[in-house]
């Protein structure tokens, strides 16, 4: 009976210690979630105070250059879409102290629609301020909705290694039919209209859609080149493969009337007289760029369950 107690009070020792155990851990977990907590909301906070433009170099008191900048792929959902983009310039534009502005480009292109739109406004904002230039700066690449951006300033500068050009627009699409077929895969696309799956990779494209396709394609790009013609006028020197897609290097850009010569946002500043820099860029807050973000994605998972179409980009 004695041995029997003493095993029973050591499983009921050890059953009490691993209790305790077990409460020690759950209050190390709840501290560690509070503080998780905490610093969650804290980063919120600090996100929603955070400013929505870039830090200026000087004050927009005094007389300066208005910065604007384009970075990465134009569309919608990203840094550079047109709206922001479009703020940035008004801004730069209305600035009474600024005496000119530089649009500092490193894009590879993108949506047509959104370059058209900031064509479109820069060509407004220099009629309603004829005595303020625009100037473009195009850093390691210019190309395609970059350039048709560019094409709306007054001057554009580069870098005799930059990359230049690319007018030219461009549908993706790819076909796996065949394979499918091959390895017994069956297509079970459903629509609604006789060319709702015009651009199905597991269907051939006939010769109707394929030229309605073209078609489409080559208005957008007519409306690419009158843009650039429009921009750049007398200084082209057109070529043959001038619309083709192709790019250049900055040095040829400059030969072929494409840009203007090679410079910086620092040349031009001292080209306009101040060496003094404002940044205009709208930059939203991490917090905006999450929620915009997050319906973009809710967004387009929708598009993709109803499969409203093939993405096109002036690339």
């Amino acid at each position: 009976m004695s041995d029997n107690n003493g095993r029973e009070w050591q499983i009921l020792e050890k059953a009490v210690l691993a209790s305790v155990d077990e409460q020690r851990k759950a209050r190390r977990w709840g501290i560690v979630f509070k503080f998780l907590t905490f610093a969650y909301i804290l980063a919120i906070i600090i996100m929603l105070a955070s400013p929505s433009k870039h830090g200026a170099k000087t004050d927009e008191s005094n007389a300066h250059i208005a910065v604007v900048e384009l970075n990465g792929e134009i569309a919608d959902s990203k840094d550079a879409n047109a709206d922001d983009i479009i703020s940035g310039l008004t801004d730069a534009f209305e600035a009474q102290n600024s005496k000119a502005v530089v649009l500092r480009i490193n894009s590879p292109g993108g949506s047509p629609v959104q370059s058209g739109y900031v064509y479109d406004a820069i060509r407004q904002l220099r009629t309603k301020y004829p005595n303020k230039k625009l100037y473009a700066v195009i850093t390691d690449i210019g190309a395609s909705g970059a350039y048709y951006i560019a094409a709306a300033a007054d001057q554009i500068y580069v870098s005799p290694a930059s990359l230049v050009g690319s007018i030219g627009v461009i549908m993706q699409g790819f076909g796996v039919q065949s394979l499918a077929q091959k390895i017994g895969v069956e297509d079970r696309t459903m629509t609604a209209g006789s060319h709702k799956a015009i651009m199905n990779p597991m269907a051939a494209i006939s010769p109707q859609e394929k030229a309605h396709v073209q078609k489409l394609l080559d208005t957008i790009h007519q409306q690419f080149i009158t843009a650039v013609k429009q921009g750049r006028g007398q200084r082209l020197k057109e070529t043959p493969e001038m619309f083709s897609g192709l790019f250049w290097t900055g040095q040829q850009a400059v030969e072929l009337g494409l840009a203007d010569g090679f410079g910086s946002v620092k040349s031009v500043a001292k080209l306009v007289g101040t060496e003094d820099q404002v940044n205009y860029t709208q930059n939203k807050n991490p917090m905006d760029n999450f929620i915009r973000k997050l319906g973009v994605s809710m967004g387009e998972t929708v598009a993709a369950k109803l499969d409203l179409g093939s993405e096109l980009k002036i690339r």
